[in-house]
């Protein structure tokens, strides 16, 4: 669509989690680096807590990404991308991921005896198995139990699993019941994802088309951002949604640049929060204008009928 109008190689802001346009921002640099330190160091649990579309799905794909293609002879990785599973079906999951032959997964009374002589045979090759969760907030008590069992594998050095959770701030709120006190004394680091500043918003939209090929002068205005990052209250996937339509609504116009009036555009597309109006007060007057311009229209075709 826009691509080639501005010298793109790819859409920059799509919403699925593409690790190449990974942004080594302050935050998640420093959460992507605690996660290597808690893995190298043995620990037995991690959280990785934020909002809604603060970047954590991204990160999950990074650090999977890390341990298959630069660590795999250190460590084996366990991917659980939808834990709304049964502690049985939690079990079959681990065990699919570790290999288990499919009578093995399908005895549920032996089950967890199987995943454990796997992990023991991995821990013989000096790997280590790391269990790694996305939407964690969404794991069902007992499931956070049967996860609870399987770590507690270990030898006098070193933990033979290891569990990263990424979850949303829900994921608090469920770990800090009575109930998961035991789970909850094993998380021993935990990272908060913060939303994105001002400065951050521009320079994380400025990666993102540079890594689409764009070279060029700015393509987004400084108020064309400052809008922007005020709408999407930093947020990086609400950056992504509005700056692609108002790539869209730049093209449509057919200019080299996205102005205010783009995002605002990209914005009275769709929902962005209660104060959006306070946000981009042009929008609140551009429809109170048509809502004006529609009645007149209406009382005109009245009369005329009357």
């Amino acid at each position: 669509m826009y691509e080639t109008f501005f010298g793109l190689t790819k859409k920059p802001f799509s919403l699925t989690p593409d690790t190449g346009l990974f942004v080594n921002l302050p935050g998640h640099e420093r959460c992507f680096a605690l996660l290597i330190h808690v893995l190298e160091s043995g620990e037995g649990f991690l959280k990785v807590v934020g909002e809604v579309g603060t970047g954590k799905t991204i990160l999950c794909r990074k650090l999977l990404r890390f341990l298959d293609a630069d660590q795999a002879e250190a460590y084996h990785s366990v991917y659980i991308p939808n834990p709304m599973l049964s502690s049985v079906g939690l079990y079959r999951a681990v065990g699919q991921e570790l290999g288990l032959l499919a009578e093995q997964q399908n005895d549920h009374d032996a089950l967890l005896s199987h995943i454990t002589e796997k992990i023991l045979a991995l821990a013989e090759l000096n790997k280590s198995v790391v269990i790694v969760i996305d939407e964690a907030q969404s794991l069902p008590a007992a499931t956070l139990e049967a996860l609870r069992l399987i770590t507690n594998l270990e030898t006098e050095e070193k933990k033979l699993v290891q569990v990263i959770l990424f979850g949303q701030t829900e994921l608090d709120t469920l770990l800090n019941e009575d109930r998961f006190r035991q789970l909850r004394q094993r998380i021993t680091f935990a990272h908060y994802l913060q939303p994105l500043s001002a400065l951050e918003t521009g320079q994380y939209i400025a990666f993102r088309l540079g890594q689409c090929g764009y070279n060029g002068p700015a393509l987004f205005s400084s108020k064309a951002v400052d809008l922007l990052f005020r709408t999407a209250h930093g947020t990086p996937r609400m950056i992504n949604v509005i700056a692609h339509k108002s790539l869209m609504a730049a093209f449509a116009d057919q200019s080299q640049e996205v102005l205010p009036v783009h995002i605002q555009r990209a914005v009275a597309d769709g929902q962005y929060g209660q104060d959006t109006a306070e946000r981009a007060p042009s929008l609140k007057l551009a429809s109170w204008l048509t809502l004006v311009a529609t009645l007149l229209f209406a009382a005109a075709v009245y009369w005329r009928l009357v």
